[in-house]
C-alpha cells in the first residue's frame, strides 16, 4: 500500500487558481431538473446568457491591466461586484455577498494566472468564445500484474445471506427555512425568512418541505432519521455528503462546521452506537463552495479546518488509519467485513474547478488499495459524492481505466450529487459494449429542486464465503409532501408524524432478477424500445414528483447520461445526437 509519506505531489498549475475562482465566483449550483427538454440542471446561480464573448474578453483585459498594481485590488473587487449587479448575473444581495466571500481567492487567481482573456472566457462561456484545454490527458501508472480472467457475477443461491445498507445523501439542511415564507424568489434559494416575495406569484413554504428551490428544515431531517431507524436494523450506512443548504453566497467556516457537527451527531443519535456509518465528502461542505485546495496547500488556505473536524466527529465510526488519510486528503479505506473493503473517494478532487491532474495522488492510492485487495481476494465498494461520469475528463478516463482493470474486485459504486434516482454504466474498454460496472446514483434527502425528500436502501450479496458483494436490489423511500403538509383532519395543518413510504423496489418495478451490470445494461436497452418502462423510470427518477413526460430530446439526453460512466462518452453521445456540446457543457455545471 502506498504510504502518505511517499506520495510525490504535483506542482500547482499556473492556471489552477484562476480556473477555480472563476467557476466558484460565477458558477451555478447543482439542481434537479424537471424540464421536458433536458435531463441536466438549469442554471440557477448566475445568468451567463447576459454576457457576450466580446464583453467577457474586454472585462478580463481591463482586469489584467488593473491588477498590475496592488493598489487597484479594492477597485477591482468593487468593479466585479458592480458588473455582477449591472448585468443581472444574480440578485443584488447575492452579487454583493458572494463577491465579498470570494474576493481574495479571485484577485489572487487573476494576479497569478497566465491565462489570456480569450482562454479565461473559454473556461466561462465555452469553446465558442475561445479555446482552452483544461482537460489535457494524463495517465496514471497501473501495476504490471496481469489482469485475472474475468468472472462475471452469478445469482446467489435462494436464501443466501444479504446485507441491508442504508444510503443517505444530499441532506442540505437550511437553518433559515421558515414556514410560510415565499416559496418562489429570484435568489438561488427560497423558503427563507428573508426571501423576497415575487410580484407574479405567491406560494408559501410548507411545514415539512416545499416543491421549489428550497432545502430542508431540521425537523424533516430528524423525521427521516427516525423513520430510517425504525426501518432497521442496518448492517451499515453509506453517507455521501452535502450537509449545508444552497445559500452559497453567505456561508462561513463556523456555520459549515456547526452544521457538520449537528447532522453527524443526529445520525449517531437516531441510528445508534451499534451501526457504523461510512461518510464521504460533498462539494457543499466547504466554503467557498467547491473550494478544496489539495494537500500541498498549507496554512489558513488549507482544508485542515474542515478535515480535522470531520475526523473528530466521525472517530466513532472510523479506525485511526482511515482518520489519518481523511485528515490528509479527505479520503480513506476501511474493512467493512472480512472479504469486503470500502474506499471513500473525495470526488471533489476530480472536479473541473480544481485541476487537470491527480492532486493528492488519490487515484494512484486507489490503484494500490485495489491491487492489495485483489491479492487478498477482497471485494471493494467505492463511495463518493460526484458520479465519475461528471468528473474532469482526464480524471474520469483514468477512473474508467482502473475500473476495467479491477472489474473482478470492484463490486459496487455508490454516489449522490445529482439529487435524482439514476445510474451510469461502465463497459469493457476494448469494445465499449460488454457491461462490467454500475455507478448507482441515489436520490437526495432534500427537496431541491421540486422533489420529494427521499433515501435509498441497498440489498447486497453477502456476508458468506465467496459472495459477490454486488447489489442485488434497491428500494427508494420518500416523504410525500402533498400529504405530509396537510392533515386529513384539518387541511391547513401538517401531519404531526408523517410516514416515509416505499416508492418502488427496483427488481419488482422493472421485472429484473438482480441489479448486476448486465441487468442494468438490459434495463437501459428496454428503456430505448419500451417507452412505458422509460416513463416509469422518469417518474421514479424524480422521486414521484414530476411535471410532465420526458420525450424526444429529453429522452435521448437521459439515455446518454445512463450510458456514460466516462465523461468523454457523454461528450461523444452528445455530439452524435446533434446537441453540439450543449449537454456536456451543462453536465460540467452540475459540479458547482
Amino acid at each position: 500500500m502506498l504510504s502518505l509519506g511517499t506520495m510525490q505531489l504535483p506542482s500547482l498549475p499556473s492556471w489552477f487558481l484562476l480556473t477555480c475562482s472563476l467557476v466558484l465566483l460565477f458558477g451555478s449550483c447543482d439542481s434537479a431538473p424537471t424540464s421536458e427538454q433536458s435531463r441536466l440542471p438549469p442554471e440557477i446561480g448566475f445568468n451567463w446568457r447576459n454576457v457576450t464573448c466580446p464583453l467577457c474578453k474586454a472585462v478580463f483585459t481591463i482586469l489584467d491591466i488593473a491588477l498590475l498594481s496592488d493598489t487597484n485590488e479594492e477597485r477591482v473587487a468593487s468593479a466585479v461586484r458592480e458588473v455582477c449587479i449591472l448585468l443581472r448575473l444574480a440578485e443584488e444581495q447575492v452579487c454583493r455577498q458572494i463577491t465579498e466571500l470570494f474576493r481574495d481567492d479571485f484577485i489572487r487567481a487573476l494576479q497569478q494566472s497566465l491565462l489570456w482573456p480569450t482562454e479565461a472566457c473559454a473556461v466561462l462561456l465555452g469553446p465558442s468564445c475561445g479555446k482552452f484545454d483544461i482537460y489535457a490527458p494524463w495517465n496514471l501508472t497501473l501495476p504490471k500484474v496481469p489482469k485475472p480472467p474475468v468472472t462475471p457475477p452469478s445469482p446467489p443461491k435462494p436464501g443466501s445471506p444479504q446485507s441491508r445498507v442504508l444510503f443517505l445523501t444530499d441532506i442540505h439542511w437550511d437553518q433559515e427555512y421558515a414556514v410560510g415564507s415565499p416559496a418562489d424568489c429570484k435568489e438561488p434559494l427560497c423558503c427563507r425568512a428573508d426571501s423576497p416575495a415575487p410580484k407574479w406569484r405567491r406560494r408559501e413554504a410548507g411545514f415539512w418541505g416545499t416543491y421549489s428551490k428550497c432545502d430542508l428544515p431540521l425537523r424533516t431531517v430528524e423525521n427521516l432519521l427516525e423513520n430510517a431507524a425504525r426501518d432497521g436494523p442496518w448492517d451499515w450506512v453509506y453517507w455521501t455528503g452535502d450537509i449545508p443548504a444552497h445559500n452559497i453566497w453567505s456561508q462561513t467556516r463556523k456555520q459549515q462546521l456547526s452544521e457538520l457537527t449537528v447532522i453527524s451527531r443526529l445520525i449517531h443519535k437516531y441510528l445508534g452506537p451499534n451501526v457504523t456509518v461510512y461518510p464521504a465528502i460533498g462539494n457543499h461542505e466547504s466554503t467557498p463552495v467547491n473550494s478544496f485546495p489539495p494537500p500541498f496547500v498549507h496554512g489558513n488556505r488549507s482544508m485542515s479546518w474542515l478535515y480535522d473536524t470531520m475526523a473528530e466527529e466521525w472517530s466513532a465510526w472510523l479506525p485511526e488509519q482511515a482518520l489519518k488519510t481523511l485528515r490528509y486528503g479527505g479520503f480513506y479505506t476501511v474493512e467493512i467485513q472480512p472479504g469486503l473493503r470500502l474506499v471513500s473517494q473525495h470526488e471533489l478532487l476530480c472536479s473541473r474547478e480544481l485541476l487537470a491532474d491527480d492532486p493528492a495522488n488519490q487515484l494512484q492510492w486507489l490503484v494500490h488499495i485495489l491491487q492489495d485487495s485483489e491479492n487478498k481476494g477482497e471485494k471493494v465498494h467505492i463511495i463518493g459524492h460526484i458520479p465519475p461520469g461528471l468528473c474532469l475528463g482526464s480524471w474520469s478516463w483514468n477512473y474508467y481505466h482502473i475500473l476495467n482493470r479491477y472489474e473482478n474486485t470492484i463490486s459496487g459504486q455508490f454516489f449522490g450529487h445529482t439529487h435524482l434516482d439514476e445510474f451510469q454504466m461502465f463497459y469493457d474498454e476494448s469494445t465499449m459494449s460488454r457491461p462490467l460496472g454500475v455507478a448507482f446514483i441515489a436520490p437526495s434527502a432534500t427537496t431541491y429542486i421540486n422533489l420529494n425528500p427521499g433515501f435509498r436502501v441497498y440489498y447486497v450479496d453477502g456476508n458468506y464465503k465467496d459472495s459477490s458483494r454486488f447489489v442485488l436490489d434497491h428500494e427508494t423511500y420518500i416523504l410525500n409532501l402533498t400529504t405530509a403538509n396537510q392533515s386529513p383532519e384539518a387541511l391547513s395543518t401538517p401531519e404531526q408524524n408523517p410516514k416515509w413510504t416505499l416508492l418502488y423496489r427496483a427488481t419488482e418495478a422493472y421485472g429484473l432478477t438482480s441489479l448486476f451490470p448486465s441487468d442494468c445494461d438490459g434495463l437501459m436497452r428496454t428503456f430505448i424500445n419500451d417507452d412505458r418502462s422509460f416513463q416509469k423510470f422518469w417518474y421514479y427518477r424524480h422521486k414521484g414528483h414530476v411535471s410532465g413526460p420526458c420525450i424526444e430530446t429529453c429522452k435521448t439526453t437521459v439515455l446518454c447520461f445512463l450510458r456514460s460512466g466516462r465523461y468523454d462518452e457523454l461528450e461523444q453521445c452528445d455530439l452524435l445526437n446533434g446537441f453540439k456540446g450543449e449537454m456536456a457543457r451543462a453536465a460540467r455545471k452540475t459540479l458547482c
